[in-house]
């Protein structure tokens, strides 16, 4: 893939650039909770600013479907992005409106501003060329860092790019696509794949597209028991996707039949409700009594599960192994993130999820790449064609 980067922008002195960039990030109480997502546009935003640009941000926040709602202003994101990049950052009260017209057009080189919630605007989630002819107005180049929507054919993903001759991805993207694309072509073996989440209907797209490429996948989490289930098991109140059973045994089938190591969990932490203060036992999977449900991965299958990552020498994760977010439920995202954090493996963590566990556990130094696009990373490893990607690669 041939993608125009910054080093193929041009001279962007004295231009105002449009960087579209992903701050969807978590807010508690009115202020941002993780800021690994904003840390991460720093590199593009400081490059652009030291070759004397002026920089108009664009960014979505939540989904507040084309409505405009006082929780999911950006703010907060403003006054953080001021703290970490150490100069000002102008928040502006809407998206294309009058306030942004008129600060845009009078910013000068170093100088910044954050659009508000791109998402309040309802042309934005459908590519409108309206909307993005507005944007388009506000800047004179544009750069999309945003790979967590690179997935998303949205008008400041896709629509506006097209209209501007001096376009390219930012260093966040580029990476991702850098990193995301050894993992498709070239890739140290053994690979081992770890894969967890609630649903597999979220992942089957990807469970297919690994097979076809990795040595070992391993499966964690909720969408475990909808594999376990399709063999016959009883799982008790575990959460199942029964209309998925056809898909997960064809999964299955073909693991068989490219001689990849399907793991499923052995033994889960079992308990009537996912609460604090649930009565819990760690039981095989077949043992799993009638009114509980399955809301970790064991110990055993965390051994087992180490057993196979140690030997790998590229590693992908995406998605917790449990209900991480509980205690008593976190053992086995915890177990798996230090296997993989204690290899020499290559290794890439994707999700929110998992990034979140990372983070808790103080590891984010451990891995090689800690990727910022959880549905844009698995739908790239798909195969599939990203617009926001697609619109920046190079003509030949």
């Amino acid at each position: 893939m041939s993608l125009r980067t910054l080093d193929d922008l041009g001279d962007v002195a004295g231009r105002r650039v449009f960087v579209r960039v992903d701050y969807n990030v978590p807010l508690d109480d009115g202020a941002v909770a993780d800021d690994l997502r904003i840390r991460a546009s720093l590199p593009t935003l400081n490059e652009l600013l030291e070759r004397g640009a002026s920089l108009v941000l664009g960014s979505h926040l939540g989904r507040p479907r084309g409505e405009v709602r006082d929780d999911l202003r950006l703010a907060p994101v403003a006054d953080r992005l001021q703290d970490l990049l150490g100069r000002d950052v102008a928040a502006v009260s809407d998206v294309v409106g009058e306030e942004a017209v008129a600060v845009c057009s009078h910013i000068e080189p170093g100088e910044v501003v954050l659009l508000e919630n791109l998402r309040f605007e309802p042309g934005e989630t459908t590519d409108d060329d309206d909307l993005a002819g507005k944007l388009a107005g506000l800047a004179d180049a544009y750069v999309n860092d945003a790979f967590g929507a690179a997935h998303r054919e949205h008008a400041s993903v896709h629509a506006l790019a097209t209209r501007f001759e001096q376009r390219a991805a930012g260093r966040l993207l580029q990476k991702e696509v850098e990193v995301l694309t050894r993992l498709l072509d070239g890739p140290d073996r053994p690979y081992v794949a770890i894969l967890g989440g609630a649903k597999v209907s979220d992942k089957l797209g990807v469970i297919s597209g690994l097979l076809d490429r990795v040595d070992a996948l391993l499966i964690g989490g909720a969408m475990a028991f909808t594999f376990l289930a399709a063999q016959g098991m009883a799982v008790g109140r575990s959460l199942v996707e029964e209309d998925r059973f056809d898909e997960v045994r064809e999964a299955d089938r073909k693991a068989t039949e490219r001689g990849v190591v399907l793991q499923l969990p052995e033994d889960v932490i079992a308990a009537p409700d996912a609460t604090l203060d649930a009565p819990r036992r760690n039981v095989a999977v077949d043992q799993i009594p009638w009114d509980h449900m399955g809301l970790d991965v064991g110990s055993r299958t965390v051994e087992e599960f180490a057993r196979t990552i140690a030997d790998a020498r590229t590693i992908l994760w995406n998605g917790p192994m449990g209900v991480f977010e509980l205690e008593p439920f976190s053992a086995g995202t915890r177990g798996v993130a230090m296997a993989v954090a204690g290899t020499d493996a290559f290794s890439v963590v994707g999700g929110g999820d998992s990034l979140l566990a990372v983070k808790r556990l103080g590891l984010e130094d451990s891995f090689d790449h800690l990727s910022t696009g959880g549905g844009a990373s698995l739908e790239f490893l798909e195969g599939n064609e990203l617009p926001g990607i697609a619109v920046l690669q190079k003509e030949d």
